[in-house]
């Protein structure tokens, strides 16, 4: 019998080709839960116990697999993260955000995003947790839409046409909330209006309840190699708030930038919030 994770190079490979195979397929199992028990995870791919046994405990000896010790579950280390982290264009990015997401957590007590393109999707490769209880849920590595996302708004709005349009061409515009843009005449609206304004916005339209803003960051040539984010729960959202915390994004994504190798900032201040004075401490 075929197993439904057999393909026909799965099939016909030799051994140690079909040994790669097996480790990938787990290794994403394991990333489409957090946690998972063995018998899970041969249940769900098909494969013998002691084949999913043998090649978990090579991946954990390896470091790549960790194993609770109470529940015996297991789950992905981030050596695989540190690994992926080093494919990114710019591998210093995320160490010369780490400063201003620090600064813009501290002084709005938020939630902080660092967050890049992959295919048609943003990717959280940083964030800092908001000190409050109530805050967005996220984490490193989770995807999310370029369509209803601040994130993904800034890193359209400022891409190069045509390869705004091709990213664009693999986008599903699904809908989350009652305020998601779901069509592209209606998204590319939205994207002149990010641009216009210098930074983007959320507004309930992911996540219940959260509002966020973003600026993108650039690279040597003002293409947009990234986006900076910050989230709020509705209720400690304001305008003012809002302006503060653009004005703070964007200086942060000034210094960002010109360390990234960007001569010429394409980021206007926001035309939509006036300048203001500092962030008031909280």
């Amino acid at each position: 019998m075929t197993s439904a994770h057999d393909t026909p190079d799965s099939r016909h490979a030799p051994e140690s080709v079909a040994a790669v195979l097996k480790v990938f397929t787990i290794l994403q199992s394991l990333a489409d839960r957090s946690e998972t028990s063995l018998s899970e995870l041969s249940i769900r791919l098909s494969m013998p116990k002691a084949t999913v046994y043998r090649f978990l405990q090579t991946m954990k000896s390896l470091g790549y697999v960790r194993q609770e010790e109470d529940s015996e579950r297991y789950g992905l280390t981030m050596k695989l993260f540190e690994i992926g982290s080093k494919t990114l264009r710019y591998p210093d990015l995320i160490e010369i955000c780490k400063p201003h997401m620090h600064l813009l957590s501290e002084r709005t007590g938020e939630t902080v995003h660092l967050g890049t393109l992959i295919d048609s999707e943003i990717l959280y490769v940083h964030k800092v947790d908001s000190r409050h209880m109530l805050g967005m849920y996220s984490r490193v590595g989770r995807r999310a839409p370029l369509h209803c996302t601040a994130i993904g708004k800034v890193l359209m709005a400022w891409e190069e046409p045509v390869r705004r349009d091709a990213v664009l061409a693999g986008a599903e515009f699904k809908r989350f909330r009652d305020k998601t843009i779901c069509d592209l005449p209606s998204y590319l609206q939205e994207l002149e209006r990010t641009r216009a304004q210098g930074f983007g916005e959320d507004r309930e339209e992911f996540d219940e309840h959260i509002r966020c803003v973003a600026v993108p960051l650039f690279g040597p040539h003002g293409a947009p190699v990234a986006g900076m984010s910050v989230s709020f729960p509705t209720f400690r959202f304001s305008e003012e708030l809002a302006r503060e915390t653009v004005e703070l994004l964007t200086q942060a994504s000034r210094d960002v930038s010109a360390q990234l190798g960007c001569t010429a900032w394409p980021l206007q201040p926001s035309a939509r919030f006036p300048s203001s004075t500092h962030m008031r401490s909280e």
